[in-house]
């Protein structure tokens, strides 16, 4: 079984990268990361947002707003791959993106 990361990226990194991407060389641990708009990259921690409340023959999942969004100051280089590609028929297409310090320098195809 092989285990990735989800890369959002707000960052326009060309036709075919857009919304959810998925890589293999940053946690490899199924964590959830984002790129806004500036390049900047950013660890979404999604850890207790919800609890659940028992009841006598039920439970019911509540959501609360705890989740935490910190900047992730990682230097290398990631391939990232679109995490849905509809077209059977061509081989997914992958893109590396060069991170300094938490910031795009560099978009390589």
């Amino acid at each position: 079984m092989s285990y990735y990361d989800t890369v959002r990226s707000s960052y326009d990194l060309g036709p075919g990268f857009k919304k959810e991407l998925h890589t293999k060389d940053l946690d490899n641990d199924c964590s959830t990361y984002w790129i806004d708009p500036n390049g900047c990259l950013y660890h979404l921690d999604y850890s207790h947002t919800q609890s659940i409340k028992f009841g006598e023959h039920n439970f019911e999942l509540i959501k609360s707003n705890k989740g935490r969004v910190s900047p992730c100051i990682f230097s290398g280089e990631i391939e990232v791959y679109p995490a849905k590609w509809p077209v059977f028929y061509a081989p997914t297409p992958t893109c590396n993106i060069v991170f300094e310090r938490g910031i795009i320098a560099e978009v390589k195809k």
